[in-house]
Order: C-alpha cells, then sequence, then structure tokens
C-alpha cells in the first residue's frame, strides 16, 4: 500500500474537540444556588413564644444523568468495522479535564486510498435547561443540515464539505440531546486517490447511525 501523507486539515482534527469541550465547561458549572429562606421575625410580644415554622427549602429535580460513559465502549465493533473499516474497535478515548462530565473515543483509519475517522463525545451538564441552553448554541454555529427525528429529545445533522489543496473532505456532525446530556458525533472521509470525498448521504447516515448507538449507550449506562 503506497503511503501519503494527510491533509493538513485532518492532522489537526483534535482541534475542534478541545474547542466543543471548552464550550460544554462553561455551561455546566454546576446547580444554581437555592434561594435563601426569608429572615421571619417574632410577633408575640409577651408569653413564650414559639419557634418560627422552617421555609420550604428549595429541591432542584434529580439529575437524569450524573456521569458520561465510558466513550469507546458506546458504538460496536460492528459499526467501527463499517464505519472506519481498518480502525481498532478497541478506539482511543483522548484526555479529559474532568472524565466525569466529558468523555471522548476516537477511531480513525487508512485503508487503500480511503480515510475515515469518527469521534464520539458525551457532555453531561447540570441540568436539563443547561443542556438546552448548550444544544442550542451549537445550532447557531451551524448552517444548513436539519433535524434528526427519534434521537434523544431532540438531535440534528449537518454535512460539510471542504477542499484543501484540491483534496476533499466530507464531514457530518450529530448533536443529541437527552435530558441533561449532550451526545456529539463527528464523521468524515476522504479519498486520496480520486481526491474526492465520500458521498453527503454516506457520511450523514454514517454519523446517525453512531449518534444512534451512543444515545442507547447514554441510557443504559444512566447513574
Amino acid at each position: 500500500m503506497r503511503s501519503f501523507p494527510l491533509p493538513i486539515a485532518l492532522t489537526v482534527r483534535l482541534s475542534p474537540v478541545i474547542v466543543l469541550a471548552a464550550a460544554g465547561w462553561a455551561l455546566s458549572s454546576g446547580p444554581l444556588a437555592a434561594p435563601q429562606a426569608a429572615e421571619q421575625k417574632p410577633t408575640g410580644t409577651t408569653g413564650t413564644q414559639s419557634a418560627p415554622a422552617s421555609a420550604p427549602s428549595a429541591t432542584q429535580a434529580p439529575k437524569t444523568y450524573t456521569a458520561a460513559p465510558a466513550p469507546c465502549d458506546s458504538i460496536t465493533g460492528k459499526t467501527v468495522k463499517s464505519l472506519v473499516p481498518g480502525a481498532k474497535a478497541a478506539g482511543k478515548e483522548i484526555a479529559s479535564t474532568d472524565a466525569e462530565l466529558r468523555r471522548t473515543c476516537s477511531w480513525n483509519a487508512l485503508k487503500g486510498y480511503e480515510y475515515r475517522w469518527l469521534d464520539v463525545s458525551f457532555e453531561v451538564l447540570a441540568s436539563d435547561e443547561a443542556a438546552e441552553g448548550s444544544y442550542r448554541g451549537r445550532l447557531e454555529d451551524r448552517s444548513g443540515g436539519g433535524p434528526v427525528p427519534g434521537l434523544g429529545d431532540e438531535a440534528y445533522s449537518v454535512v460539510d464539505l471542504a477542499t484543501e489543496d484540491e483534496q476533499q473532505t466530507r464531514e457530518g456532525v450529530v448533536v443529541a440531546r437527552a435530558a441533561n446530556a449532550l451526545v456529539i458525533v463527528t464523521y468524515n472521509g476522504s479519498d486520496f486517490e480520486s481526491k474526492k470525498a465520500p458521498s453527503t448521504d454516506e457520511i450523514n447516515k454514517g454519523a446517525i447511525k453512531a449518534a444512534a448507538e451512543a444515545v442507547a449507550a447514554l441510557a443504559d449506562g444512566r447513574g
């Protein structure tokens, strides 16, 4: 097999993961503090005064998800083989500043002239509202694409084509929200012989398939 240098764009594929991580942490700063109970003053002037009734404490609804599942176990070996031919099923987990809340696994391989890359990330936020805000923010940064019905509480996918030094790369991104957690899947590919990218349909369906398995893994690992 002939060896071809990878495009610069692919050698820095991990940068978006770091950026996404930074964005996620900004929105997951923890539960809001409960409001303080109003000060109660005694009303009687003579006799023994009874203790004032305690104000009801404000409580938050329990979080559906408290930790991110193991991302490299979230996709079946069969799916990895289908989407990233030549890649090891185990994948490689990316170091995280807080593995309880944010975890990512990557698979990539060059088989013949065909190159594929798959990232699966889990991001657990403080509440459903925080996750909704992060989800909406990600939509604002994207153009095109559309919703993916039946995936989590809400999901969307978008596919973009990039060209560098006449080499095409097509990348699909799926973001799904399930309660207070997000699943982010990035899937891309190139052909270094023809310099053409895989079809939009192939990349989009592959990204959605991986996202569906990741959302199911999130539900199975609920804790």
